[in-house]
């Protein structure tokens, strides 16, 4: 059976998400206008730096609960990387539709706002209601897939 737009972008960022490096959660995101990919992101350390399977978790290592104190990973996020790999490209992204594994971050949720994402279709919830609030105050449509 021919799957629908949201899934067939849901089922891509699964296998992005396969590129990931992080020890803790794979995470891949795609970002889409007008039914064509602009950029792809997984989760990872940044380029040229090494990657936590060969340094460690810096999150398990100092015993930090998933979904708090973000800014202590060696990592980037999918949706961090997708907007990047975007800017990077030139590549506008405003009035787009994020599509990714795991609901945003906050950190995530602020950069998307102002990067002009208008909706996000995501497969899993993540423990951040600021997350939530935040992009419900900027009005974004949020969507979990399958619901």
């Amino acid at each position: 059976m021919r799957p629908d737009w949201d899934e067939y972008f849901l089922e891509i960022t699964q296998v992005v998400a396969k590129r990931s490096t992080c020890l803790r959660r794979q995470v891949g995101a795609l970002i889409v206008k007008d039914k064509h990919i602009l950029s792809s992101g997984y989760n990872g350390a940044p380029s040229g730096l090494l990657h936590c399977s060969e340094t460690g978790c810096t999150r398990e290592q100092m015993h930090i609960p998933r979904g708090e104190r973000h800014e202590l990973c060696r990592g980037i996020h999918a949706e961090q990387n997708a907007i990047i790999q975007a800017a990077v490209h030139g590549v506008s992204i405003k009035g787009a539709t994020l599509y990714t594994t795991t609901f945003p971050c906050v950190l995530c949720a602020k950069m998307l706002i102002n990067a002009g994402i208008v909706k996000i279709v995501y497969q899993t919830g993540y423990p951040d209601k600021l997350s939530l609030d935040i992009l419900k105050e900027a009005k974004i449509a949020i969507q979990e897939w399958g619901k």
